[in-house]
């Protein structure tokens, strides 16, 4: 069901594609009715039928033909409301303890990755910048702090279904926690110049081990978490 998706490696990416689906079967639904309904009504009253134009006049009963759509469109409306608040407050405002923590900075047409070295503090000796590529461990929390430096970018992974812009001027906070080793494309979502089109990177998810070996080779110490 909707194959066409990107492979999902997020632990709230279910939750994501769930409010996909249902967006997704409501529109869908009703676009097909309304298609149908407006191809009978063509058909029906085409003019080689010679109907009669008649005035009819309103009454009580017709209200309920705005009324009674009104309601079960607010009905819909609330459903995935209510749903999407849920899954905003999951991974928006509710915001797990950090495993990781990494400092991103959008710029044209590049992705800086900060990361806070062994002593797990930024803004000191250890700290080192990588460009267009981001290394995580897999099935742990990472956190980050987003901006820009000169217009709005947008970091966009589509197998984390993470879409978050970047605004000059400010530090949005996020997170994800990645379930599968691999590597994967970063994007930027916003038109952001003449080199949008070159401005993506790699997210590389690695095992455990293997990002014991990937910090040990850029700092040659395991790196501590930010607290």
């Amino acid at each position: 069901m909707l194959s066409w998706l990107p492979q999902n490696i997020s632990t709230f990416g279910g939750d994501v594609d769930h409010l996909f689906r249902i967006i997704y079967y409501i529109t869908g639904v009703w676009f097909v009715a309304a298609e149908l309904l407006l191809l009978y009504f063509l058909v029906r009253y085409h003019k080689s039928r010679r109907a009669k134009s008649v005035y009819v006049r309103g009454n009580g009963a017709q209200s309920a033909w705005v009324l009674v759509p009104v309601l079960v469109v607010l009905v819909l409306d609330l459903s995935i409301d209510k749903v999407g608040g849920e899954v905003w407050n999951r991974i928006k405002i509710d915001l797990p303890p950090a495993g990781d923590v990494v400092h991103i900075t959008g710029k044209q047409f590049n992705w800086e990755f900060t990361y806070p070295g062994p002593d797990g503090k930024f803004g000191t000796a250890d700290d080192q910048t990588i460009e267009n590529e981001l290394h995580v461990p897999a099935g742990t929390v990472v956190r980050f702090e987003l901006t820009s430096n000169d217009v709005i970018h947008s970091f966009f992974i589509p197998t984390l279904r993470l879409k978050q812009d970047a605004m000059p001027g400010r530090r949005i906070k996020g997170w994800f926690e990645a379930t599968q080793p691999g590597t994967y494309e970063i994007a930027c979502a916003e038109l952001c110049g003449f080199g949008h089109y070159s401005m993506h990177g790699v997210l590389t998810v690695h095992s455990a081990q293997d990002y014991r070996k990937w910090v040990q080779s850029r700092w040659g110490a395991p790196q501590t978490a930010a607290k």
